[in-house]
């Protein structure tokens, strides 16, 4: 069951972020993720992650795959790395240097793919 907070995330679009915008701040980071399942920051809050696991090699590669075109159309790539049964995505916004509101929107959509 999607939470509010997921529900309205996947509502909105990743926007373009300028070269040199600002990264959200911890408290509003933690927020987010308070409410994303199993979304991780590190101790920089530079980035976030999550690991998904699936039984087989061909459930985690259309999983990628559904992350993938999720990207091209938020036009918000995040770094996939997989294996055999587990897919870990990390996200993050280059041109602030940390975590935007991109991140958790992304974040939110990725989880709703396997709602």
């Amino acid at each position: 069951m999607t939470n509010e907070l997921n529900q309205d995330l996947t509502a909105l679009q990743c926007e373009e972020i300028p070269k040199g915008s600002k990264s959200l701040i911890i408290p509003t980071i933690e927020s987010n993720l308070s409410q994303l399942r199993g979304w991780e920051a590190p101790l920089n809050y530079a980035e976030i992650n999550k690991t998904f696991q699936f039984k087989n090699y061909y459930q985690t590669v259309a999983f990628v795959n559904a992350v993938t075109w999720l990207a091209n159309k938020e036009d918000h790539h995040p770094e996939i790395c997989f294996g055999y049964n587990q897919c870990r995505i990390t996200l993050t916004t280059h041109n602030a240097k940390g975590l935007t509101m991109n991140d958790m929107i992304m974040a939110a959509k990725i989880d709703a793919l396997l709602d």
